[in-house]
């Protein structure tokens, strides 16, 4: 597995070159993986638009840099993401590659996911489409984005149990699902990772279900580290941040402020906001591997240079104090789309 970046590579916000990337287990049973991994999704328009050219360009300079981490689902941009994802590793060895995809979304024209199909029949038809869209044999990670309250956790698990069995997926994961579906789940099948938000806006998981996977052995992968942009982005509210509560009047002025809070830290570290929050994920533990967005360059060189951060017991009780868990205002979906979340059930 390659660690170091290589001469060429792009440097911090202080001209330092990139420290070597971590490499972290998915949990007891998963695949190694570098820290912090790439999510796909923005390449795809989530967040503005994209040129498919330069979001070729965008995995390249992550795997150059010597990322394995792909992360994908086959409902981005209703597989758009995953025939990008397949045009940049047309020129790259597949064995280098770890990739993680998301699917059971139920899409239709010109609408916003209705809802989440978790039936074994589904997850088969699912896992065929993607096999073919990302010109491979097999998945390394495969997850239901989301749980199908109508079909119990063990029928979606087992059947992604089977396809490992087959060869056609080497690990299982979960998203967004609470502790008792995890235990349920773990019962049936070795799960590798939790993929969850989390970030130092987003704190829940620290509640029950981070124990709850630590103790099972099951590794987090973190999306959401910079709060969809947040921290650290353009400030923008276009594309899916448009209908998100944080960005909303009085909740999008009270996170700013909490966000400015940040400053100082980030300046005696040399570091960008968003380097802060994505070094403030690594540190929470060994377990837990940001996933961060990017669709520009830039954006990858700045994720690569959070690795150069090095956050100490005092720095994290410190960022404990400026922003403490539970601060941020607003739910960090709209409402329908918190309604999917079994993670928020309590």
């Amino acid at each position: 597995m390659r660690r170091a970046c290589p001469s060429g590579s792009v440097a911090t916000t202080l001209n330092l070159m990139t420290a070597p990337l971590d490499t972290r287990t998915l949990g007891r049973t998963g695949p190694a993986v570098t820290s912090p991994g790439l999510g796909c999704m923005a390449l795809s328009g989530a967040y503005g638009r994209t040129d498919d050219d330069e979001s070729v360009r965008v995995v390249h300079s992550y795997l150059d840099a010597g990322g394995t981490l792909l992360d994908t689902g086959d409902f981005y941009a209703a597989g758009h993401n995953e025939l990008l994802i397949a045009r940049a590793l047309s020129t790259r060895d597949r064995d280098d590659v770890v990739l993680s995809v998301k699917f059971g979304a139920v899409l239709a024209p010109g609408r916003p996911p209705a809802g989440f199909d978790g039936r074994p029949a589904a997850v088969r038809n699912a896992l065929t489409y993607s096999l073919q869209r990302l010109g491979t044999d097999h998945v390394d990670v495969y997850r239901p984005a989301r749980l199908d309250r109508g079909v119990p956790i063990e029928e979606t698990v087992g059947a992604i149990a089977e396809l490992v069995e087959q060869g056609y997926v080497r690990h299982i994961g979960l998203s967004e699902v609470g502790a008792q579906t995890i235990r349920r789940a773990a019962a049936v099948a070795p799960i590798c990772d939790l993929q969850i938000e989390y970030s130092l806006l987003s704190r829940g998981i620290e509640d029950e279900i981070l124990d709850t996977c630590r103790e099972l052995g099951i590794g987090i992968t973190a999306y959401g580290v910079l709060s969809r942009g947040l921290i650290g982005g353009s400030g923008s509210d276009d594309g899916a941040r448009a209908l998100s509560p944080r960005f909303q009047g009085a909740n999008r002025e009270h996170n700013d402020a909490l966000v400015a809070r940040l400053r100082g830290l980030a300046e005696e570290k040399g570091a960008s906001l968003a380097q802060l929050a994505i070094a403030w994920v690594a540190a929470r533990g060994d377990d837990i591997v940001p996933v961060v967005g990017a669709r520009r360059l830039e954006q990858v060189t700045s994720m690569i240079g959070s690795t150069a951060i090095s956050l100490d017991d005092a720095d994290l009780a410190r960022l404990d104090e400026l922003i403490p868990a539970g601060a941020a205002r607003g739910d960090r979906y709209p409402a329908p789309f918190m309604a999917d979340l079994d993670s928020e059930r309590r």
